[in-house]
């Protein structure tokens, strides 16, 4: 150590300093001492090593090793010939602490010795050696897990929430629960209570726009784990095995890939299978084992073919698809599959949840107009509340969370009329889309209706309304988003457009006659259907039956005539 430019000195350094003086002057050794060092007075850091080895030397002879560690102190006197008693400090730099608690390694019997020049070379050495070294480890770590990661783009499996995302009362109260059941089966409980037949699967149908994918990705997002998202569209039909070598284009081999990846992981990810209907059956049944009690199933990752188990993992399988697929044709999932499953529709109504979902309607449109966004931005509560008021009338009694101008409740108030109206004619088209979906062809009497009437399409209107608007001019808005939306219908245009102002109760007398036409020839189609592909013995038949119709009708008209001739006959004679 050092006072200014002077160097201060232990009392355990003096001691050693004169101890060994005093041994080289009893082994007459002196005279070599000051020889030796003076030969390499000249080279400062040899001289210094060459003390340091002497007076190592003498130590090596004595039974006493305290003073080992002040060797080198003891050397710079002695390499600066400049020792003097007033540089030596008389403080004890030891101590014993005794009634130590603990089972650290330096506490021995309840004591530790603590040395104030051992915790100082031992920080010193911390500080030059120790952590710049562990900080070059934690900054590698750091490098390599983010190459790694974005090797794997694990940035993009995790769960984002869309901005308009509403955690509606239809959500909260009915969606959660059923999800939540499902979950903890396919997950199970922590702790000495967890189950072992972790099993099961996720179903949720619904035509498009439902938020299927949305409120999944807010689960993952709340229970903090991967979401690894498997697009059915980009997989195909023609894709059956789950090996990404047998995919015929990158893009199912890049889906196959992320399938396999999550399978690879292991553990907190949640797999999901999005518009499953764009699937062929026989990749859907490779999940049989992963949804029953085996919670095992058959990948290839990186070219090799491994056999994942997920008994007692937290991985949990969803698939999502909608009632009909690109070419019109209902979905259809493998039975052994769909036993395993619980299925649930986002566009119907569960249970008696008929208010909860109507209402979803609404509060999924809230941020599609910047009139009602803006309440609904200072208090939910309240925007319900203009609800009942839209909805019966009456405000007495009602008190809000938020302050609103009388301007401004009025504004909204006439809105949300407008859009209860919107509610109804959506509901009608949804509940007529579901009915349609469910129906076999074998028993339509009428074309398939494929107008939807989702969130996507509440949304779409509501967001043009404003409160000025007359009856008018909301039916118009109304009637054009489903002239637009019947558009991508191709040759189901005209009949579902039909179909819609007949519900809508605004289709006129041509309307009618046409609709009523395209009805009869349905059904005389779906009647020939039956026929097979030789339509002769069809046309027969269809011949025969008409005839037999004519023959009814003349035997009709016979009858009629005999009865009026026999009224005729009674009153002559009553004459």
């Amino acid at each position: 150590m050092s006072r200014g430019d002077q160097f201060i000195l232990d009392k355990e350094t003096g001691t050693l300093y004169h101890d060994f003086l005093e041994a080289l002057k009893k082994s007459k050794a002196s005279k070599d001492f000051r020889s030796s060092v003076k030969a390499l007075e000249e080279h400062v850091e040899e001289c210094f090593l060459l003390i340091r080895k002497w007076i190592n030397a003498y130590l090596d002879q004595q039974e006493d090793q305290s003073l080992r560690e002040y060797v080198d102190e003891c050397a710079t006197a002695l390499l600066l010939n400049d020792f003097q008693e007033t540089r030596i400090i008389h403080a004890s730099l030891k101590l014993e602490i005794t009634e130590m608690r603990g089972d650290h390694s330096l506490i021995k019997d309840s004591v530790y010795h603590f040395d104030y020049n051992q915790l100082m070379t031992r920080l010193i050495d911390y500080q030059t050696s120790i952590l710049p070294r562990f900080t070059l480890l934690k900054d590698l770590k750091k490098s390599l897990a983010q190459q790694f990661g974005d090797d794997l783009r694990l940035s993009e499996f995790k769960p984002r929430i869309l901005s308009s995302f509403v955690r509606n009362t239809l959500i909260d109260e009915v969606y959660l629960p059923l999800i939540g059941a499902n979950l903890a089966k396919q997950v199970g409980a922590a702790g000495d209570q967890k189950r072992t037949d972790l099993n099961g699967l996720l179903l949720l149908v619904s035509p498009p726009g439902y938020g299927k994918t949305t409120l999944m990705e807010y689960i993952a997002n709340r229970l903090g784990i991967i979401f690894m998202k498997i697009n059915g569209p980009a997989l195909g039909h023609t894709i059956t095995s789950l090996d990404p070598g047998e995919a015929p284009n990158a893009t199912s081999r890049e889906e196959l890939e992320k399938m396999n990846l999550a399978f690879e992981m292991g553990d907190n990810v949640m797999i999901y299978l999005d518009d499953i209907q764009h699937c062929n059956p026989e990749l859907l049944q490779k999940f049989i084992s992963l949804c029953d009690a085996q919670r095992k199933i058959e990948g290839v990752y990186k070219g090799r073919s491994k056999t994942y188990d997920f008994r007692g993992k937290k991985v949990c399988v969803i698939m999502a698809g909608n009632p009909y697929t690109e070419s019109g044709d209902k979905f259809q999932i493998p039975d052994m599959l769909a036993n395993r499953a619980d299925i649930y529709n986002l566009g119907d109504i569960i249970g008696d949840t008929d208010e909860s979902f109507k209402l979803s309607y609404l509060e999924n449109s809230l941020t599609s107009n910047p009139i009602l966004k803006k309440a609904a931005a200072r208090s939910h509560a309240d925007v319900l509340k203009m609800v009942k008021i839209a909805e019966t009338g009456k405000q007495e009694g009602i008190t809000f969370e938020a302050n609103h101008s009388q301007d401004e409740l009025s504004e909204c108030i006439e809105l949300l009329k407008k859009v209860l109206q919107v509610r109804e004619i959506i509901y009608k088209v949804n509940k007529q889309y579901i009915a349609s979906a469910a129906q076999s062809d074998d028993y339509r009497t009428e074309p398939p209706f494929k107008l939807q009437g989702s969130y996507r399409d509440m949304n779409k209107i509501v967001e043009k309304l404003v409160p000025v608007m007359n009856d008018d001019e909301l039916k118009t808005l109304i009637v054009s988003h489903y002239q637009n939306e019947s558009q991508t219908l191709t040759s189901g245009a005209e009949a579902n457009l039909l179909k819609f102002k007949e519900m809508y109760e605004i289709i006129d007398a041509d309307e009618q006659a046409r609709w009523e036409d395209i009805l009869m020839t349905f059904r005389k189609s779906q009647k020939a259907k039956g026929y097979g592909e030789n339509g002769t013995a069809g046309l027969m038949i269809e011949q025969m039956e008409s005839i037999s119709d004519s023959l009814d009708g003349i035997k009709d008209e016979i009858l009629r005539k005999m009865k009026v001739f026999s009224v005729a006959k009674k009153q002559r004679k009553s004459e």
